[in-house]
C-alpha cells in the first residue's frame, strides 16, 4: 500500500459557511441547465421566434459553459480562487438579471451565453474549495455536500414549470437573484484568501483556443444534429469536420508542448482516468431521462406541467438521501460496491420504464424515479473519490475543470443520442404500424371496435385511429431509448474492477485525532 503523494490538508476555518456559499452558487448554476426547457414554449411565443431559434436559448448555455470549464484552473491559479469565484457568482447574477428583463431572442441569448461563462467557474472551483475546506478525513463529507449543487438538474423542471405556470418564465431567471446575492456574501465573507501561484509561462492561446473550437462544435453538432437531419445538413458536416481537426490539433500540441494548457500527466493516473470514463457514463445515463421523461408524462399520458414536476421530484429525494448515505458509508464499504450498485440502481430503472404502456399509474412513477435519484446520488461521490484519490492538491483546479467537462460534454452527448434513437425507433414502429391500417384488417371493420372511433369509414374516425398510432410509435421510440440506457448501466459495471482500491482512514474517536494522511490506493 502507498501513500498518496499529497500534502496533508486540515481543513479552513469555517468549513459549513464556506460549503453554504460555494454549494448554493453552484446550485444555481445547475438549477439553470434545465429550468429553461420547460418555458421554452411560452419565451417563443413572448419572441416571435421558431422551434430551432428558441433553441439557442438552450445551446448557447451548454457551448459557452463546455468552452469555459477549461479555462477555470489557470484562472483560480493564475489570480486566485477566492478572486474568480467572486467575480464568477457576481457576473452570473448580473446575467440572470438581463435574461429575465430583455425583449428580443437576440439580447436573450447573449444574455444565456455571459451567464453560461460565468457559470462556468462555479461547478469546478466549488469542488476544488470545498477538498480544501475539510481535512482530507472528512473529504467523502465534502464530496457528499457538494454533490447537492449538481442536484439542481433535477430540481430545474418542477421549478420551472411552478414558476412558469403561476407567474411568468421571466421568473425563471430572476430567482436566481436573492440566492445569488447570498451566495455572493458567503464567498466575500467566508472564502479564505489564497496567494495565486507564480506562473513563468503565459497561458497557452493555441491550446485553449483548439480545445475551445473543438468543444463547441462539437456540442453544437450534438445540439443541432437532430433538427437538421444530422449529416444530411451542410452545417452538421461542417461542425463535426471542425470538431474533429481542432481536437487533433489539441491532443497533438498537448502531447508535444513542454508546459501545456491540461497537463497530460493527469490521464496517466488510472483512477484518475477510470473516474473519467464513470464520469462519462454519469451524464450519459443520468441527463436524458431527465429530458424524455417529462415529454412522456405530458405528451403521452397527459399530466399537467406542474404535475410532471412535482412527479419528478422523487428522483431529486432519491439523490439527497443518496449523499447522505454515501458520506455515512464512505471508508466502510468498498467504493467499487458502491459504483457497481449505482450503476445498478440507474440500469434497473431505466429497464423498468422500458416496459411501461400508455396506462402507467403513478406509483411507478415515483418509485422508478426514485431508485434512479438513488443510482445517481450513490455513483457521484465515489467516483470523486476514486478521481482525487491520488491527484496531488496543487492539481485539484485543473483535475476538478477536466472531471466537470467530461460530465458536461456526455450530458450533452447522452441527450442527443437518446433523442436520436427515439426518433428513429418511433418512425420505425409508426411505419409498422400503418402496415396494418387497411380494410383487410378485420379489427378495423369490426363493427363493435369500430364504434369505438378505430374504423376506416369516416375522416373523424381516421382522425382518432391517426392519433393512436402516433401515441403508439411515440411509446415504441421512449421504450428504445429506456433499453438502451439500461444496456449501457450494466455494460459500466466491469469498469469498477478495474479500480485501484481506495482506502479512506476515517477520523479518530478521540476529539482532534487524525490518523495522518487519509486516502492510499493500492
Amino acid at each position: 500500500m502507498a501513500e498518496v503523494e499529497n500534502t496533508v490538508n486540515r481543513g479552513a476555518e469555517h468549513p459549513y459557511l464556506i460549503s453554504m456559499s460555494v454549494v448554493l452558487a453552484s446550485l444555481l448554476y445547475s438549477i439553470d441547465w434545465t429550468i429553461a426547457v420547460v418555458a421554452l414554449p411560452h419565451m417563443q411565443g413572448a419572441f416571435s421566434a421558431t422551434q430551432d431559434q428558441i433553441s439557442w436559448v438552450i445551446t448557447s448555455y451548454i457551448v459557452a459553459s463546455a468552452i469555459m470549464i477549461p479555462l477555470a484552473g489557470w484562472l483560480s491559479n493564475r489570480f486566485g480562487r477566492k478572486r474568480v469565484y467572486v467575480l464568477a457568482v457576481a457576473g452570473f447574477v448580473l446575467s440572470s438579471i438581463v435574461c429575465g428583463s430583455v425583449s428580443t431572442l437576440t439580447f436573450e441569448v447573449i444574455a444565456r451565453i455571459a451567464q453560461g461563462m460565468c457559470g462556468a467557474f462555479l461547478v469546478p472551483l466549488s469542488l476544488a474549495i470545498m477538498l480544501d475546506a475539510f481535512p482530507e478525513e472528512e473529504h467523502p463529507k465534502a464530496m457528499a455536500i457538494w454533490g447537492i449543487g449538481w442536484a439542481g438538474s433535477f430540481i430545474g423542471p418542477i421549478l420551472g414549470g411552478v414558476l412558469t405556470e403561476y407567474l411568468s418564465w421571466r421568473y425563471i431567471f430572476f430567482i436566481n437573484i436573492p440566492f445569488g446575492i447570498a451566495a455572493l456574501i458567503g464567498c466575500l465573507l467566508f472564502l479564505p484568501k489564497d496567494v495565486p501561484r507564480k506562473i513563468k509561462d503565459k497561458l497557452d492561446w493555441f491550446g485553449f483556443l483548439t480545445l475551445a473550437i473543438g468543444i463547441a462544435s462539437l456540442q453544437m453538432m450534438l445540439d443541432r444534429g437532430q433538427r437538421l437531419d444530422w449529416f444530411e445538413s451542410g452545417e452538421i458536416i461542417f461542425e463535426g469536420c471542425l470538431a474533429l481537426v481542432a481536437l487533433y490539433m489539441f491532443n497533438a500540441h498537448v502531447i508535444m508542448k513542454k508546459n501545456p494548457f491540461l497537463d497530460p500527466k493527469l490521464f496517466l493516473e488510472r483512477n484518475f482516468f477510470l473516474a473519467l470514463v464513470l464520469v462519462a457514463f454519469y451524464g450519459l445515463l443520468t441527463v436524458p431521462p431527465m429530458v424524455l421523461l417529462p415529454a412522456f408524462l405530458e405528451g403521452l399520458i397527459g399530466y399537467e406541467i406542474v404535475d410532471v414536476g412535482f412527479l419528478q421530484s422523487s428522483r431529486g429525494i432519491g439523490v439527497l438521501l443518496a449523499m447522505f448515505i454515501s458520506n455515512r458509508i464512505a471508508g466502510i464499504v468498498n467504493v467499487r460496491i458502491q459504483i457497481a450498485f449505482g450503476l445498478t440502481c440507474l440500469g434497473t430503472s431505466s429497464l423498468t420504464i422500458a416496459f411501461w404502456t400508455s396506462d402507467v399509474g403513478v406509483w411507478p412513477i415515483l418509485w422508478t424515479g426514485f431508485v434512479s435519484g438513488i443510482g445517481s446520488g450513490i455513483l457521484m461521490v465515489p467516483a470523486q473519490l476514486v478521481a482525487f484519490s491520488r491527484v496531488v492538491a496543487a492539481k485539484r483546479n485543473e483535475g476538478a475543470a477536466v472531471f466537470n467537462l467530461i460530465r458536461t460534454m456526455f450530458s450533452s452527448v447522452g441527450v442527443s443520442l437518446m433523442l436520436a434513437i427515439f426518433i428513429y425507433a418511433g418512425a420505425t414502429g409508426r411505419s409498422e404500424l400503418v402496415e396494418h391500417v387497411n380494410v383487410f384488417n378485420d379489427a378495423l371493420t369490426n363493427t363493435p371496435v369500430a364504434s369505438e372511433g378505430y374504423s376506416l369509414e369516416t375522416l373523424n374516425s381516421l382522425a382518432v385511429l391517426e392519433k393512436e398510432v402516433d401515441r403508439q410509435s411515440q411509446l415504441q421510440g421512449y421504450i428504445a431509448s429506456f433499453f438502451v440506457l439500461a444496456i449501457a448501466s450494466f455494460m459500466a459495471i466491469p469498469i469498477v474492477f478495474l479500480i485501484r482500491r481506495v482506502d479512506i482512514k476515517r477520523r479518530g474517536t478521540r476529539k482532534g485525532s487524525s490518523q495522518g494522511p487519509p486516502v492510499g490506493a493500492e
